[in-house]
């Protein structure tokens, strides 16, 4: 299903503080389980990247962050790819990262861009727990965060508001577990 600016959706939430609220039934330590690795999706600055480490050390598990292999494989930053290649070409590299990682006991933290591909998220699903780490657009803004150097894989001239927006539906479909970060400490969302 394709949410565009027009749907319901999207319309019932344009003018609001997008947040929903899922509580997950399982907490970090029981969703090893269920599955082989725990994979975080979220917006930049959601903190995939500081709860990833957080979360393989209370699980004894290794750590992926996706953004650093296409990084370490490219020889150039995620922006550096979208500034000269193009966001599409990103999206590219980061479908063939999530296609090709085969791996157990990982906690994986994916850049935000990741949901755009079907079949990189359907590779993930299938040995991992996706988890959700959910947070409003307001709580995004208070970070402060350096949009400019962060490598955002979108179409030139659109917001951050519409990234934001446009991303939660899918982030909604490929999530098993939904943590809701809003205004919580590292302590609480490891717990969650």
């Amino acid at each position: 299903m394709v949410f565009t600016k027009d749907s319901i959706f999207l319309k019932k939430y344009e003018l609001k503080d997008y947040r929903l609220t899922f509580r997950s039934k399982y907490r970090a330590a029981d969703i090893e389980v269920k599955k082989n690795s725990i994979v975080l999706i979220g917006m930049p600055g959601a903190g995939k990247t500081t709860m990833a480490p957080l979360l393989a050390d209370k699980l004894g598990w290794s750590l992926i962050d996706t953004d650093d292999e296409i990084e370490s494989a490219a020889g150039k930053s995620c922006q550096q790819i979208v500034s000269q290649y193009g966001y599409l070409y990103f999206r590219h590299l980061e479908e063939n990262q999530l296609i090709s990682m085969t791996v157990a006991k990982h906690v994986i933290a994916t850049g935000g861009s990741a949901i755009y591909s079907d079949a990189g998220m359907n590779h993930l699903r299938s040995g991992g727990t996706v988890v959700f780490m959910q947070i409003s657009f307001d709580d995004l803004l208070k970070r402060k965060l350096d949009m400019e150097n962060r490598g955002i894989a979108s179409e030139i001239g659109r917001s951050f508001r519409e990234i934001y927006l446009e991303r939660q539906p899918l982030y909604l479909k490929y999530a098993d577990h939904t943590v809701d970060c809003y205004e919580k400490s590292k302590a609480q969302v490891l717990h969650e």
